[in-house]
């Protein structure tokens, strides 16, 4: 990623937060261990310049260390950004930190998306001409979820079955029995 030109160039802030902070003063917590791919970290660049800050990086007052928006902070680099939004948070234990440390990439892994709705959502932003990558998704990820979602072809040498076979059920509780016979 290139860095700004100009101060106008800098991402707008669109999130709560407590301060703008010197990158430099930024300290990742050594013991984070969710991993950022140079491929995710471009797509959050790509995504923090258009769109601005949504989210601002969260620092403990207990350690002093990044507890949430590592990833941000990578992009924030890659950004040549020299201040980003930061929030300050207590944590009663070190405990607690880790868990939160932890817990804000877990959760949102746990989510399932409506696959359905996605197509949409996505098909509409790539009708209006919008990037898909702001909204995550590489021309690849976009057309492996396009062919993923595709109705599956029915290979050439099966043979259909024919809706008027004569059918005979017997109740496994009752006995009552049911013949079908076709028509």
């Amino acid at each position: 990623m290139k860095k700004p030109k100009s101060e106008s160039s800098v991402p707008a802030v669109n999130c709560a937060f407590d301060e703008m902070v010197s990158l430099e003063k930024i300290i990742p917590n050594p013991r984070n261990p969710n991993q950022h791919p140079e491929a995710q970290l471009n797509l959050l660049a790509k995504v923090i310049a258009h769109q601005g800050w949504r989210s601002p990086i969260v620092i403990s007052n207990r350690s002093g260390f990044v507890v949430a928006g590592h990833g941000r902070y990578e992009a924030a680099k890659r950004l040549g950004l020299s201040t980003v939004p930061v929030d300050y948070q207590d944590f009663l234990t070190e405990a607690d930190e880790h868990a939160h440390l932890i817990a804000d990439n877990r959760i949102a892994e746990l989510a399932e998306a409506d696959q359905a709705g996605l197509r949409e959502l996505l098909g509409e932003l790539t009708a209006a001409d919008f990037d898909p990558e702001l909204a995550g998704f590489t021309a690849d990820a976009l057309k492996g979820l396009t062919d993923e979602l595709a109705e599956p072809e029915s290979p050439e040498d099966f043979t259909e079955a024919d809706e008027n076979l004569p059918t005979e059920f017997t109740c496994p509780k009752c006995k009552y029995s049911w013949s079908g016979k076709a028509s």
